[in-house]
């Protein structure tokens, strides 16, 4: 079924558009959910929250591409679960090491989480972004975006992890070089 054929049900209110978004999309989305979360119990239902999401917001939303309309969903549900969880107790998930990682970036009192939701910082990420290489832009979205271990990340680009470190500390030192010009920090 196509996603427009899927929007189509979502728009007429049909089930239906549930089943066939998981059909369809099941898989992707969980692997978005656990890259962030770590723990399928979470991701499952973080899935579930996202689906919920997609049904109520659907009638009024006509998302171009249903995969990633989807994906930013889960990928919100997801960080907002972990927000949760470790407000309780820290869990060492993909998620919480590349904010780490991050945090040598972003100084003051905004956290990571917060400087990525303001729309000047996100502007100047994508500036700074389009300036790098396709390589140095791939490995920094698989790792800081899409939450992939450094293993994973290196993997998708082609490089070794020793290789793939080295270019993101590279990256993150440029970034706050670059942040620092356009007065995003002191």
């Amino acid at each position: 079924m196509t996603d427009s054929e899927i929007m189509d049900l979502y728009q007429k209110r049909d089930e239906a558009a549930i089943r066939e978004t998981q059909k369809k999309y099941q898989r992707y989305l969980m692997k978005i959910a656990m890259s962030i979360l770590g723990d399928e119990s979470d991701a499952e239902e973080c899935l579930n929250d996202a689906l919920l999401a997609a049904w109520n917001s659907a009638p009024a939303d006509r998302p171009e591409h249903l995969s990633l309309y989807l994906g930013k969903i889960v990928r919100v549900k997801a960080i907002d679960r972990v927000r949760y969880n470790t407000r309780q107790k820290r869990q060492g998930t993909e998620y919480t090491v590349s904010v780490e990682e991050l945090e040598e970036v972003f100084v003051d009192d905004r956290s990571p989480e917060n400087a990525l939701d303001d729309a000047l910082l996100r502007e100047a990420l994508q500036n700074f972004l389009r300036k790098q290489s396709a390589e140095v832009r791939m490995l920094f979205l698989a790792r800081y975006f899409y939450y992939r271990s450094l293993r994973e990340a290196a993997s998708l680009c082609g490089m070794s992890e020793s290789k793939a470190k080295t270019i993101l500390f590279r990256t993150r030192k440029k970034l706050r070089t670059f942040l620092k010009k356009e007065g995003f920090m002191p």
